[in-house]
Order: C-alpha cells, then sequence, then structure tokens
C-alpha cells in the first residue's frame, strides 16, 4: 500500500500543512488506497520536506511530483480541459503555491498572536527548558525566508490589499461555476482549496482566518471541493 509521510492533522483538518491536504486529496480522487504516517521532522526527507509518499518503487516527494506520479498510472486530473484551459489551472496552482501560502506563513509565524500556539504545537516535542530558543531560532529563519520571498516585506496594509486582489481573482472565478475551471473539479481546486482551507483553519481566530470563514463564496468552495473529492480522513 502507499503510504503519505505528512505533518500531522489539526481536528478535523488533515494536516496543518496545505501542501499534504493537497496530496492526500489528490491520492483521495484518484481513487489510490493509501495510509498516513505523520512526522514532525522532514530532514530525513529528500528535499527536507513533506508531504513525501513512499511507494513500492520508492519515495516521491512534493506535492505536484505526488501529481504526475498519479498522472503516469493513469489520473487525469485535467479531463475535458483544452491546452489553453490546462495552462489557466496552472497559472492558478502557482498563484495558490507561490503567493498565497505566504499569507498562511506569515499569518501563523509571523502574528503574536498565533505564535506561541504554533510554537506549543508545532513543537511540543522540544524539552520546555529549551523549547523558546530552539524555536525561537527556527522562527528567525522563517521570517528571514519570507523577507526573501517579498510577503514580509510588506506593511499590512499593501499585504492585505495583495492578498484581496488574489482572492477576488478567486471569487470571480466562482461567479458562475462550482469549481475554478467550470463545473467539474481539477488539478487547480486541489491547490486552491487547500491553501484556503489553511488560512481558515490557523488555530487562532486571526483576521486572516475571518476573512475566509466568514465569506460565503470561498467558504462554500472549500467544502465543495473538499465534499467532492471524498472528505480526507
Amino acid at each position: 500500500m502507499l503510504t503519505l509521510l505528512t505533518y500531522p492533522r489539526h481536528g478535523d483538518v488533515f494536516s496543518l500543512s496545505p501542501f499534504c491536504v493537497k496530496a492526500g486529496l489528490l491520492l483521495t480522487y484518484a481513487g489510490q488506497a493509501f495510509q498516513r504516517e505523520d512526522l514532525n521532522d522532514p530532514r530525513k526527507m529528500p528535499h527536507r520536506k513533506l508531504p513525501v509518499l513512499r511507494t513500492p518503487g520508492g519515495l516521491v516527494p512534493d506535492s505536484d511530483n505526488i501529481r504526475r506520479h498519479l498522472e503516469a498510472n493513469g489520473t487525469d486530473f485535467d479531463p475535458g480541459l483544452s491546452s489553453r484551459d490546462k495552462a489557466h489551472a496552472q497559472a492558478l496552482i502557482r498563484m495558490a503555491e507561490d503567493t498565497l501560502y505566504f499569507h498562511v506563513v506569515r499569518d501563523r509565524w509571523v502574528n503574536e498572536e498565533v505564535w506561541p500556539t504554533i510554537r506549543d504545537n508545532y513543537f511540543g516535542s522540544i524539552p520546555a527548558l529549551i523549547r523558546r530558543p530552539v524555536t525561537g531560532s527556527i522562527r528567525k529563519s522563517v521570517r528571514s525566508g519570507l523577507d526573501f520571498q517579498g510577503t514580509g516585506r510588506f506593511n499590512d496594509s499593501e499585504r492585505t490589499g495583495r492578498l484581496e486582489q488574489d482572492l477576488q481573482a478567486v471569487t470571480d472565478l466562482l461567479k458562475d461555476s462550482p469549481f475554478l475551471m467550470g463545473a467539474q473539479i481539477t488539478s487547480a481546486d486541489f491547490s486552491v482549496a487547500s491553501m484556503l482551507q489553511a488560512m481558515r483553519s490557523t488555530m487562532v481566530k486571526t483576521n486572516l482566518v475571518r476573512r475566509i470563514s466568514d465569506d460565503p463564496v470561498l467558504s462554500g468552495y472549500i467544502d465543495r471541493v473538499f465534499k467532492e473529492a471524498v472528505p480526507l480522513s
């Protein structure tokens, strides 16, 4: 059986990592039987990240590579889409994973309302005596990464404005159809819905959590995608 190496779940959410959630959705939609194995420390993994799929042929790291692996074994995540539509779907995936994702990271790692909860939930296995200095160093590295990527350089108003543009783009695509590319779920939905769910499921009710939770279009869309793909357990 396939084994998905993933970060642990959080309540009803398959994993705190939207990329692990995406991988779970892809496997479920593909009809693949799999078991999960929860990890907190991915440093021994090929990319030092999760998710990773353990297969009879070896490890497949990264949610995008997991998708390609499933496609190579017969799953079509974009049935009926033209080449132009597939290009559009790919652009939406990159918007979700290379832009929206960093709003999630900032909300969890930089927001002072959230950080103590993240520290004690993500790193509860670290002895309390050294947890603050160890996690403080990790947090500093995450902050540096956000600055390098760019999201960490904007003030709150600038960052919110950029986020709202992306959320509005998603909302506009959902005005006349249940999914981003029309009546049928596609690859774009697995990435975008996973990222929006991550925004909605941070363990402290931040402005970002409320922004998604209180939006009937975006929240309804998240729920539709997870229902269509068969709820993850």
